[in-house]
C-alpha cells in the first residue's frame, strides 16, 4: 500500500485547475521546471542559511504544494496533449534532484547522521531510477512502495513540522533514518521484482 495509490482523486481535485492552466497556456515542462527550482531553493536555504527551526514548516507546506505541481504537470501531459520526449526526461531527473534538495537540510537536525540522510537521498534516487527502467524490460512504469515517492514527502513533511514545532528529539529518532534507507531499499527491490513478474510487452528492448 502507497500514497501514490491515492493519486487518482487528487487529481480529479485538481482537474478544474489544469483546464484553466491550459486555457491560459501553461505547459507540462514549465510547471515541471517550476516546482524543482522552488524545491532547490527552499533546501539549498535551509541548509546553506541555517535558518531557525521554525522554517522547517516550510517543508510540509511546500511537500504539499508540491504533490499538487506534479499532478498537474502530469495531467497537462496526458489530458491537454503536452506529451514529450524531453518532458520524459525532465519528469524523472526534476524529482530525483528536488528529493535531494529537500531532504538534505535534515543533515544538520540532531540527532540525525549526514551519513544517513545520505544514504536515504542516494536510495531514493535509485528508487526512481528502478521504477523507471520497467519499460526498458517490456514492464510498466513502477510506483510501488513501501516508500515511494508520495510516501517519502509525507514523512519528511511531517519530521519538517516536527522540527519546525521546536518538540525534543530524542536520541532513539536517530535510528530514524536507517530505518527510512531501509524502507527504499525495500521499495527497489519490490519495483524490480514486480517489473520482472510483469509479462514483457512485445516493444521491449533486449
Amino acid at each position: 500500500m502507497s500514497i501514490y495509490e491515492l493519486k487518482p482523486r487528487f487529481q480529479a481535485l485538481l482537474r478544474p485547475l489544469v483546464v484553466r492552466l491550459r486555457a491560459s497556456g501553461a505547459t507540462a515542462n514549465q510547471v515541471t521546471l517550476i516546482a524543482c527550482a522552488i524545491s532547490v531553493a527552499l533546501g539549498l536555504w535551509l541548509f546553506f542559511a541555517r535558518p531557525a527551526a521554525a522554517a522547517f514548516a516550510l517543508v510540509p507546506m511546500w511537500m504539499l504544494i508540491r504533490m499538487a505541481f506534479n499532478a498537474i504537470d502530469g495531467m497537462l501531459a496526458r489530458e491537454h496533449n503536452q506529451q514529450s520526449r524531453l518532458g520524459a526526461f525532465l519528469n524523472e531527473l526534476t524529482d530525483v534532484i528536488s528529493d535531494a534538495a529537500l531532504y538534505l537540510p535534515f543533515a544538520l537536525v540532531a540527532p540525525f547522521s549526514p551519513f544517513w540522510v545520505g544514504t536515504v537521498i542516494v536510495l531514493a534516487g535509485l528508487s526512481e531510477f528502478a521504477g523507471a527502467l520497467g519499460p526498458t524490460v517490456g514492464a510498466s512504469r513502477r510506483y510501488d512502495g513501501p516508500l515511494g515517492k508520495s510516501d517519502r514527502a509525507f514523512v519528511f513533511g511531517v519530521l519538517g513540522l516536527y522540527v519546525a514545532l521546536g518538540w525534543p528529539m530524542p536520541q532513539p529518532l536517530s535510528w530514524l533514518m536507517p530505518l527510512l534507507a531501509a524502507g527504499v531499499a525495500w521499495t527497489i527491490a519490490n519495483r524490480v521484482r514486480r517489473a520482472l513478474a510483469e509479462p514483457a510487452s512485445p516493444q521491449a528492448k533486449p
